[in-house]
């Protein structure tokens, strides 16, 4: 599940990755790049809570390899379509593509997990791998073979669908009779809706920075299309290890303790990211995130806890829209950028874990799923619980 995740969402981080490259080869503006992104963001948001709907009622674990081809295939047609038009068609597919997925996947990962923090913190590491390796692969690519080379990013896809259709052999039927057997307890969606306010200001930070820091990066620092690729790798390779860190430290102090310290972390990095000059900007780009990956698993098995008879519906949001979402925000963050500066564009978003961390204030930790079959069950003496 880990792998097949990693090449799904290789397919995310692919698009920002192409914004460089469409802006050099094209002549996209900043406004027509962050369209781009917009397109494989907004349709994805659309269709993400009806596929976790739908994951609630129906086991569709055929999903799975189907969605990591068609994520696959509108990236891969990106580079060779005729017009802009067709651009934003090919990459909106390539979304839906990546939003069929993560319902469903998130859903069969937690039953498997077995409520472990750091097996879900894998679990998230693979989608984290997926974007940190979208740079380095579609600067391999588009490098050498320019934007008409783009077919050959489909292989990632071909790889994810064998090993999607390979889980699912393995987790069986068990994995829909054991996550049936788990669903107790109430919906509370007060708490539910805060953690997905403070979920959707770390989408627009993450997608607006992955959307322009390969390109910000290149004006601070003086570096060419290497410097701007290794800006965007820093970005997402640490976000990969701090989702493993992220499971570790809930299990010991918490989880709503852990997301708490890591908005507040965000907001100090994210304003030398943009305030700094020169090479220490990839020092904040490293803090950064951090602080945006740490609460990544943490904020999934919270939805899912917050919602334990709507697990499909708390993962497509906490985990697919925790990306797609902040797509909306980028044509605004490009035509800010257009009329000012890079610099003035990415200003806004210091605000933002800001927000997000007084949204979590307060925000108790729920019970895992499960544990209300184990309190009925179990003895009813105080001491023995």
């Amino acid at each position: 599940m880990s792998l097949g995740h990693a090449c799904v969402d290789v397919y995310q981080g692919a698009v920002a990755a192409l914004v460089p490259h469409f802006v050099a080869e094209r002549a996209y503006s900043y406004a027509a790049a962050s369209g781009v992104v917009l397109a494989a963001s907004l349709l994805s948001s659309l269709v993400q809570p009806l596929f976790g709907v739908l994951t609630d009622r129906w086991a569709m674990p055929w999903l799975l390899p189907l969605s990591a081809l068609t994520a696959g295939a509108g990236v891969a047609l990106s580079g060779v379509t005729g017009s802009y038009e067709l651009t934003l068609a090919v990459v909106a597919v390539s979304g839906v593509g990546v939003a069929a997925y993560h319902p469903e996947a998130a859903r069969v990962a937690r039953v498997v997990a077995q409520g472990r923090h750091t097996a879900m913190g894998w679990f998230s590491f693979g989608g984290n791998a997926g974007f940190a390796l979208a740079p380095l692969l579609v600067y391999a690519v588009v490098a050498t073979g320019g934007l008409r080379a783009s077919p050959l990013l489909v292989v990632p896809a071909l790889a994810g669908a064998a090993l999607c259709a390979a889980a699912v052999r393995s987790a069986g039927s068990g994995a829909r009779s054991a996550a049936a057997s788990a669903v107790v307890g109430e919906d509370d969606w007060g708490s539910f809706l805060r953690l997905s306010g403070a979920v959707v200001c770390r989408s627009v930070v993450f997608v607006g920075l992955g959307t322009f820091v390969a390109l910000y990066v290149r004006e601070r620092t003086g570096g060419g299309a290497a410097a701007g690729t290794a800006a965007l790798f820093v970005l997402y390779a640490g976000g990969a290890a701090g989702t493993l860190v992220g499971g570790r430290l809930a299990e010991r102090y918490g989880r709503t303790a852990v997301v708490r310290r890591s908005y507040a972390l965000t907001v100090p990095a994210v304003a030398g990211l943009v305030l700094v000059p020169g090479p220490p900007v990839y020092l904040f780009v490293a803090l950064t995130s951090a602080g945006l990956y740490v609460p990544f698993s943490l904020h999934i098995t919270l939805g899912q806890d917050f919602l334990p008879r709507r697990a499909g519906t708390a993962s497509g949001v906490t985990l697919g829209l925790a990306v797609s979402v902040g797509g909306l925000a980028a044509p605004a963050l490009g035509a800010l950028a257009d009329a000012t500066s890079l610099r003035s564009a990415l200003l806004p978003l210091i605000a933002l874990p800001a927000l997000g961390r007084l949204l979590l204030c307060g925000l108790r930790e729920p019970a895992p799923q499960g544990t209300a079959v184990a309190e009925r069950s179990g003895p009813r003496d105080p001491a023995a619980r």
